[in-house]
């Protein structure tokens, strides 16, 4: 049987997130069923100039394995969620997985589904979701926040992120990978990323370090010392270090990290190569390395990574 996926539409929503669960999970239709609904199954208006109809009122959310909360906009429906907000999340039935995108946040974290948990926002919320919601253990610097059964994200394409995060976790990467292909979109962007880089655009004479990022990639079983990196891309070490930064949001270090971590779970789900010879290919010195960094992203060793996932797919099967 598919999974299912609610979505509810509130009054004011965005129209191109309330778009993204069903292009994003849709792209898997023997995987996933996903059905929009309002509070009350009427039109709702959106952000934008025009309303949308939908077939199901908030009685969908009672049979939903995932329900997911696109954004409204709050300079419309004013600081307290949109009318039956309350009673429409009280429909979710126990055990369901629950998402909100963006201000999604807000309808959430009213009817306390937050307290106490950690969650996120778009940053330019940060101040005004604070003082209403106090208990929530707002961080306002990561695309989403996956605290179990309730995950939380920023703003729009922060969105597919944590849906392709979904896929991911539920499938694999390579289901993933072949979602974030169909929707042309990067496979992955890791929660803790920063919602914004200072200087995201460089200056249209400076060079760029893109070249450099897929070079590297293609080399991930070599050591790749920073200088190295750095002579690739025609630069000097401390202007290659900073434009890696402006460009990607982090140190050219903590990428590789993080690709070598990636890659190595693709070849922990893709078949049964020792975990030795998996950390030589990501180019980790040692399996006790990939040891550590891999129980530092997703807190579980290779092996337990390796059966969670196997034993997933056979009951997929």
């Amino acid at each position: 049987m598919a999974h299912r996926v609610a979505v509810l539409a509130l009054d004011g929503v965005y129209p191109f997130e309330l778009g993204i669960p069903r292009r994003v999970f849709g792209t898997l239709p023997e995987r996933y069923e996903v059905s929009t609904c309002t509070a009350d199954g009427g039109p709702v208006r959106t952000s934008a100039d025009f309303t949308i109809a939908v077939e199901h009122g908030a009685e969908l959310l009672a049979t939903a394995d995932t329900v997911v909360i696109p954004p409204y906009d709050c300079a419309l429906v004013g600081e307290e969620p949109p009318a039956g907000t309350a009673a429409a999340l009280a429909r979710i039935r126990p055990g369901a997985r629950i998402v909100s995108i963006c201000t999604g946040a807000y309808a959430l974290a009213a009817a306390g589904l937050l307290d106490g948990r950690p969650a996120t926002t778009h940053w330019r919320e940060t101040d005004r979701f604070r003082r209403l919601y106090p208990h929530v253990q707002l961080d306002p610097g990561v695309l989403f926040v996956d605290d179990g059964d309730i995950l939380t994200s920023a703003g729009a394409a922060s969105g597919v992120d944590v849906c392709l995060h979904l896929v991911r976790t539920d499938h694999g990467t390579e289901t993933a990978n072949h979602v974030a292909r169909c929707c042309v979109v990067p496979p992955w962007r890791d929660g803790g990323q920063a919602q914004y880089i200072e200087q995201p655009v460089p200056p249209v004479a400076a060079a760029s370090t893109a070249a450099t990022r897929a070079w590297a990639l293609a080399r991930l079983d070599q050591p790749l010392a920073l200088d190295e990196l750095a002579g690739h891309a025609g630069m000097s070490l401390r202007t290659f270090a900073r434009r890696f930064r402006d460009e990607v949001g982090m140190s050219p270090g903590r990428w590789l990290i993080r690709q070598r971590v990636e890659r190595a779970r693709q070849l922990l789900e893709a078949g049964d190569l020792p975990v030795e010879r998996i950390a030589a290919e990501v180019g980790f010195a040692t399996s006790a390395s990939l040891r550590q960094h891999l129980h530092a992203a997703i807190g579980v060793s290779p092996q337990a990574y390796r059966r969670t996932f196997q034993a997933r797919e056979r009951a997929d099967r």
